[in-house]
């Protein structure tokens, strides 16, 4: 009994409602392609793109993050989810880039290897600034480490 208590507040706490603008903003920011509506409307009526923004899968381990999402109540049909899959495999597969302009906090973090500090300055410097145009641009963000950004250039994209 406990356990399924427990189990129940940690899904509810997991949950993020998120408000039209959100959804929006977060939408605008995830790359153009096939499905990308699907994917805004499958899994963004529970959470944020940083579920899964911040990992890289292949596309058996996206498909099974896909059917564990219908199994706790997501609503998606088998085409949808082969068109979910397709999109997050190409987009957020095994060897895919980071988009630098548009990856939040836990893409910065997770995939570049940066520290929320400078995941945060890189975040604080888009707003102020014009588009990052390649790596060598991120040297001019305060508080960042230049060794850390020329060792992961070849995982980022602008």
């Amino acid at each position: 009994m406990m356990r399924a208590l427990f189990l129940l507040a940690l899904a509810g706490s997991l949950a993020v409602a998120l408000t039209a603008d959100d959804v929006a903003e977060e939408a605008r920011a995830l790359p153009s392609g096939a499905g990308k509506e699907l994917v805004v409307k499958v899994c963004l009526e529970c959470h944020g793109t940083g579920h899964f923004r911040g990992q890289r899968l292949t596309p058996d381990d996206w498909s099974d993050k896909v059917y564990d999402m219908i199994d706790r109540g997501a609503k998606a049909n088998d085409d949808q989810v082969a068109a979910v899959v397709a999109y997050l495999a190409k987009n957020f597969g095994k060897d895919s880039k980071v988009l630098v302009n548009t990856a939040p906090l836990v893409e910065l973090k997770s995939v570049l290897g940066f520290t929320v500090a400078e995941s945060e300055a890189v975040l604080a410097y888009r707003k102020e600034h014009p588009p990052f145009q390649d790596w060598r641009d991120l040297l001019k963000v305060p508080a960042i480490d230049p060794t850390k950004v020329e060792a992961k250039k070849d995982l980022m994209a602008f």
